[in-house]
């Protein structure tokens, strides 16, 4: 199965329904922020099982108590469906 870049036009839709992404350097963006790192890392633990479900791995730095998140899928050479829906669920564990 082939997973299909999305078009500008797509992106920008589906931004309208993630609340705090952004598209920065052609990839889904965003910045987290919690208390402490015990929420941080939690937070990454709790993504994690998500994201080995969908074995679609997002670029991430954490430091401290921030955590920026970056999704693009590389064998499509863009924004997928994919980073959509991993961008929703980490919306959910928030």
């Amino acid at each position: 199965m082939t997973i299909e870049k999305l078009s500008f036009e797509q992106i920008e839709n589906e931004l309208k329904n993630l609340d705090g992404w952004t598209v920065k350097n052609e990839k889904l963006h965003k910045d987290f922020q919690f208390d402490d790192f015990n929420q941080a890392f939690g937070f990454m633990t709790r993504a994690a099982m998500h994201i080995e479900k969908m074995n679609h791995h997002p670029e991430w730095f954490n430091v401290y108590n921030k955590l920026s998140v970056e999704l693009m899928t590389h064998d499509a050479g863009g924004i997928t469906q994919n980073d959509i829906s991993l961008a929703k669920i980490l919306n959910s564990l928030v």
